[in-house]
């Protein structure tokens, strides 16, 4: 039942029954349902701004397994990279250095991988830039396996080519140490006086005093390119081919005892001391060729001498002086 209400009305000086007009009814009614209204909107915006939804924790949890899963796999990649990495150090800085080879190139190792296309059919998604990240990482980590199981293909060859690399590998004196004269040679690898134009020239081996007819021996196994004479001021040479990049050449002779084409091994007889082409004495100029590039005889000698008498050839080497050719 509702409640009658009353009011004093002053011109009349009486109290008298309150009605109220559908006007002011219906302006009450619209206040409560627009108070109602702002309240709920106020409600829901709160609700959405700082309660999740059950779809949007579900989507949450999706994400952050995602996230979770991503730095995982990250974590696996670095593992993975790290490991490669550390093989092709060891690659190029051990095996290959063992078995005298070049290092692989880096920018083969680091070459890239497909074209700038390639990725695009994994535009469009969410996350595109995240997986096309991560695919192409995978992509070059790949590429760098299959280099190095490559490299590792040609390590094992020349693991089983050992035995003949280190036959071939020039490693003795040339000349019996008791044939030559004063035990060493009168001229080194490197910047020498010419003794014929007295000009400062660089001499690409070692001058091995000794008599005209001594022996001269091959200091690896080997094929021996060419032995004969021609202009180039070596008199009657021999080159030997080692293989592995690796040749010798033995010059002024006075007699040959090889031909070309033939096989020779370590310390078999090549040919005899002389004094042909351009030289001012009997002796024997010996070179090491690695790749084509003369390298210092010197550091081949490790077969057949002391400590003592490498350090003494290393000193006598060093010497400034007058080569004999």
């Amino acid at each position: 039942m509702s409640k009658i209400k009353y009011y004093y009305n002053t011109k009349t000086l009486r109290y008298e029954r309150y009605v109220e007009s559908w006007q002011k009814k219906l302006l009450r009614v619209l206040y409560v349902i627009a108070t109602g209204v702002v309240f709920a909107t106020v409600v829901i915006i709160l609700a959405y701004q700082y309660i999740d939804s059950p779809k949007e924790k579900q989507l949450k949890r999706e994400i952050a397994n995602l996230e979770f899963n991503y730095s995982l796999l990250n974590e696996k990649l670095d593992r993975i990279e790290a490991v490669i990495q550390d093989l092709e150090q060891r690659d190029d800085n051990i095996y290959r250095v063992i078995f005298e080879a070049e290092p692989v190139p880096k920018e083969i190792r680091q070459a890239g991988y497909g074209g700038v296309n390639r990725y695009k059919m994994l535009d469009g998604y969410a996350y595109s830039e995240l997986i096309k990240q991560v695919t192409r990482r995978v992509d070059r980590l790949a590429k760098r396996t299959v280099v190095q199981s490559k490299s590792y293909d040609e390590v094992w060859q020349m693991v089983k080519n050992k035995n003949k690399m280190l036959a071939s590998i020039p490693a003795i004196l040339p000349i019996l140490k008791k044939d030559l004269k004063l035990q060493i040679n009168t001229s080194g690898f490197g910047y020498r006086i010419d003794p014929i134009y007295k000009t400062v020239k660089f001499h690409a081996g070692m001058d091995f005093v000794a008599d005209v007819g001594k022996p001269v021996y091959a200091t690896g196994d080997g094929v021996v390119e060419f032995a004969g004479a021609d202009d180039s001021g070596y008199g009657i040479h021999v080159i030997i081919n080692h293989g592995f990049g690796y040749k010798t050449l033995y010059a002024h002779f006075s007699e040959l005892k090889c031909k070309q084409g033939q096989k020779v091994r370590r310390g078999e007889l090549i040919g005899l001391v002389g004094n042909t082409g351009k030289s001012v004495g009997p002796h024997l100029h010996y070179e090491v060729r690695k790749n084509g590039e003369p390298v210092n005889p010197v550091n081949y000698y490790f077969s057949d001498l002391s400590s003592e008498e490498y350090l003494q050839i290393l000193q006598k080497a060093n010497q400034p002086g007058q080569t004999l050719d």
